[in-house]
């Protein structure tokens, strides 16, 4: 049964707990398969994949003939759906591209910036107990549209060596350029470090379990990464004219994800408080990964009374999930104030699986937390900034005795004589 507070009556933690539970050892379980995939290479993901996911492996990287096959194995209604996905989440997209710029001042001085992409990057795509085309769409096209050459792929295999089509499909129509069968933290290891079949990557961007987690944390710095992701989260801030039912139904589409998943209501209805606890129970028992969603809102999930939306408010930034619904009779008039959320879904008919799925905004999300500073995955995670700087002789010799003495207040005599030098007389 999801538990209930009164906001008024509830400390800073309770507020901000998240019951998040990692298996004992993660750490050095990680740091083992890093080590052994870094010294052995493929033989070491052909014995992870069988040792993790029963599979006897021909052939790490699925061929091009394989996702072609699966491509027409898949029901053509759902080819439309991922076209339609695919153009709206570019479109959407394709807006954060940035210009490069160039500023010419007096005296021929010339500055600017340059954005260059990512040359190889990898996304991680999860397995196990479901599938993600979405996954693989929401983070191949904004890499695509950023200009990245190689897209690298990596997801676990069933035991009989096999990916879902759907995924194989999502990843062609996408643009992803290789795909490999391999998963947790080995995978993770691979396009870090790179293997005899296995390109090394320049960054990783993807979600997964704790050991996937884990893993990219432990290979930052070698690459690059988008963000360390935690259990899905929702927050929905609904006032009185709420649908129970429906409110319900969305808290179910997070905790359905994962046990260690969030889901909250914050509310000014005690009547709405009473009836979506009564549709939790009611609607659990209908859901095929109901032992998920069950343990997910016993766990971890809330009810929040609150006075009114000013402090219901104030809750929501407090606890800066990863999705946030407004089921509000005027969302607009709240969005301004709203300063911690990773994406804000806006009204009552707008439920967050709409932007799982469709809608166009990403869906890799900061979650536990960290949109408090960090952002959804963008075009951005898929670039880079270089500065450049020119300045005539003339130019230069305007400024050399700021830029020697900005240099000795620092102590940096060397600094100093480098732009004084460019003034003095050959002694030869």
């Amino acid at each position: 049964m999801i538990r209930r507070f009164r906001l008024s009556e509830m400390s800073i933690d309770q507020i901000l707990c998240r019951d998040i539970r990692a298996e004992k050892n993660v750490d050095a379980i990680v740091d083992e398969i890093i080590a052994d995939v870094r010294a052995n290479g493929d033989q070491a993901l052909r014995r992870y994949a069988e040792r993790f996911d029963h599979a006897k492996l021909d052939a790490l990287e699925v061929s091009v003939e394989e996702i072609d096959a699966a491509f027409t194995r898949v029901d053509e209604a759902f080819l439309e759906t991922l076209a339609l996905a695919r153009d709206n989440i570019r479109e959407f997209h394709r807006h954060q591209l940035h210009e490069n710029f160039v500023i010419t001042g007096r005296n021929g001085t010339v500055m600017g910036q340059r954005y260059q992409p990512i040359e190889k990057v990898g996304l991680y795509v999860p397995g196990g107990t479901a599938s993600y085309p979405s996954t693989v769409m929401m983070d191949s096209i904004p890499a695509k549209l950023a200009g990245v050459k190689e897209l690298v792929m990596a997801t676990p295999p069933a035991p009989d060596g096999s990916i879902p089509d759907a995924i194989l499909a999502a990843a062609k129509l996408a643009g992803v350029d290789r795909i490999f069968r391999m998963g947790g933290a080995q995978a993770v290891a691979a396009l870090a470090y790179g293997t005899e079949s296995v390109p090394r990557v320049d960054k990783i961007v993807g979600p997964g379990n704790v050991f996937v987690a884990t893993a990219k944390r432990k290979v930052f710095g070698q690459v690059a990464i988008d963000m360390i992701a935690g259990p899905s989260e929702i927050l929905v801030l609904a006032d009185d004219g709420c649908n129970a039912r429906c409110v319900a139904a969305d808290m179910l589409s997070q905790a359905e994800h994962d046990r260690l998943a969030t889901a909250v209501l914050v509310t000014t209805s005690p009547r709405l408080a009473d009836e979506v606890a009564e549709e939790l129970e009611r609607q659990i028992p209908l859901l095929p990964r109901a032992d998920i969603a069950r343990e997910s809102i016993d766990a971890n999930g809330k009810i929040i009374l609150c006075e009114d939306l000013n402090e219901a408010v104030r809750a929501s930034n407090a606890i800066a999930p990863e999705h946030l619904e407004l089921c509000v009779e005027d969302p607009f008039a709240l969005l301004d104030r709203i300063v911690n959320a990773g994406s804000v879904f806006l009204g009552r008919n707008v439920p967050e699986a709409l932007g799982d799925y469709l809608a166009g905004p990403n869906h890799t999300l900061p979650t536990s937390g960290t949109a408090r500073f960090s952002s959804p995955l963008s075009v951005d995670d898929f670039v880079k900034k270089s500065s450049f700087l020119y300045y005539s002789k003339e130019a230069l010799r305007e400024v050399c005795g700021d830029v020697a003495r900005f240099a000795r207040m620092e102590g940096l005599e060397g600094h100093a004589r480098s732009i004084e030098s460019r003034f003095e007389e050959d002694p030869s």
